[in-house]
């Protein structure tokens, strides 16, 4: 089985704290940069246009990497990029925004002219599916399971328009995958995508999705495997999401797929968020950010970063008020004498690790724009629950899901819901998912903890129903 390139991951010698700055500095250079490049080619500034329009989305959110000239960096370092410590050929030097979530770029001789980048990427999910969306025929460097795949889509007097395709890889070096690795992408793949969910025992569910793991890994890499899994993830979603079938369906008219994710959103139980961690531990994730809502908000949540495919993962679980200061990450959690909105859905629809999927699939958009396209194909956003300059989110309305009679059953029993609430869910179903619409500004990588607890209290079945 190939290893991980030990240069893929970002420096192990970055500070580690969850403080997440402002870097507007930063960010407003790399735009003027990225709006220069637009400039002086026509079909980037064309694909800039059709990306707002036609699927709400900004150009600055998908582009991978840009390079420039070694004049400009002095202004990247007075802005807080440093140097990466990732594969990249012998003539570049690679910069990054370690505090941030910005494009990065490519320092080398003759990176820009005229003020302008000399060659931009951005990063798609599937690179065949661009070229096609695009009726280009430009030539692929690396077969497919290469780490790192790219086209240049268009030239322009000297300037070069690329998209990128990358497999749990960070660095900038094109190598061809040996037939040993491409067979086993293609096993791995089919192996998220068939793993089975839905055990009459969680604790069944569970396992299995462990074993496919080490069978997913005795094929590829710790990275790959991560990348694979995701990918699996989102279209076991999206299956059951139609606010997400749309733009998904907007976003691959122009070949893109998922390529603007952001976080992924998983609501678990209590008997299995500690499983849940140690899976994604598994798949090279680092846990950043630990909520603790508080004992009237009833929730927790623990955010990890898998800095090589960089894949974001939000984790809730219900939470009682006197366990706000255990680390829920890795305590095994007993059965609580109450559910709140975490725990009631995980009870209705399963663990999104199993049979549920996820809450909900963040990705970075136009906010205003995707929110009054959306509206125009019959999908209703709901109120923002946050709100700022630097951070919008809002989801769209939910999915309604039907419910199992049985687990219905079980909550009644057990004394957690009441018989009103259960005819109801029976007869009605409960809201299952939603896709997120999301717009960050200066960088900034976190989240708000009280905007969080809104949404989360908004969505709770039990509110919803009443309502309905």
């Amino acid at each position: 089985m190939p290893a991980s390139p030990a240069s893929e991951s970002p420096s192990a010698s970055t500070a580690v704290t969850f403080d997440w700055p402002l870097c507007s500095e930063a960010e407003q250079l790399l735009r003027r940069q990225i709006d220069r490049f637009l400039a002086v080619h026509p079909f980037a500034a064309q694909l800039a246009e059709r990306l707002r329009d036609e699927t709400g989305n900004d150009f600055f959110e998908w582009v991978d990497h840009f390079t420039l000239a070694p004049a400009q960096v002095p202004a990247l370092r007075a802005a807080g990029l440093v140097e990466e410590a990732v594969e990249a050929p012998a003539d570049a030097t690679v910069f990054w925004h370690p505090r941030a979530m910005l494009p990065r770029v490519i320092v080398q001789a003759g990176g820009d002219r005229d003020g302008a980048p000399v060659e931009l990427a951005i990063r798609v999910e599937v690179l065949a599916d661009f070229l096609s969306a695009h009726d280009s025929d430009a030539p692929i460097a690396g077969r497919f399971g290469a780490r790192l795949r790219r086209a240049a889509i268009s030239q322009h007097h000297g300037r070069s328009l690329g998209a990128v395709e990358r497999l749990g890889y960070r660095g900038f070096v094109v190598r061809e995958p040996t037939a040993e690795f491409v067979s086993g992408v293609l096993q791995a793949r089919e192996l998220w995508r068939t793993r089975k969910r839905d055990f009459a025992d969680d604790a069944q569910g569970v396992a299995h999705a462990f074993a496919r793991l080490d069978a997913v890994r005795q094929l590829v890499d710790r990275d790959a495997a991560c990348e694979l899994f995701f990918a699996a993830e989102r279209e076991y979603w999206e299956s059951r999401n139609r606010a997400a079938q749309i733009q998904k369906r907007r976003q691959d008219r122009l070949g893109l797929g998922w390529g603007n994710h952001d976080h992924h959103t998983f609501r678990n139980s209590r008997a299995h968020f500690a499983d849940l961690m140690v899976f994604l531990e598994k798949l090279g994730f680092h846990k950043r950010e630990r909520y603790y809502a508080g004992a009237e908000a009833g929730w927790g949540a623990q955010i990890s970063e898998q800095p090589v495919a960089g894949i974001v993962t939000f984790a809730d679980v219900d939470l009682m008020p006197d366990e706000t200061a255990i680390d829920f990450s890795t305590q095994r959690m007993p059965r609580a004498p109450e559910m709140r909105t975490v725990g009631l859905w995980c009870g209705l629809h399963g663990d999104s690790f199993l049979q549920a999927g996820m809450h909900h699939l963040e990705a970075r958009f136009d906010f205003a724009r995707l929110r009054d396209q959306l509206a125009q194909q019959g999908v209703t956003t709901m109120k923002p629950f946050s709100d700022f300059e630097f951070l919008r989110q809002a989801f769209t309305e939910g999915e309604r899901w039907s419910v199992r009679p049985g687990r219905v059953a079980v909550l009644r029993q057990a004394g957690l819901i009441s018989a009103a609430q259960a005819e109801g869910f029976v007869r009605d179903g409960a809201i299952g998912s939603h896709l997120e619409n999301l717009q960050r500004k200066g960088g900034f990588k976190g989240f708000n903890q009280k905007s969080v607890s809104v949404i989360i209290a908004a969505t709770d079945p039990r509110k919803i129903q009443a309502a309905h």
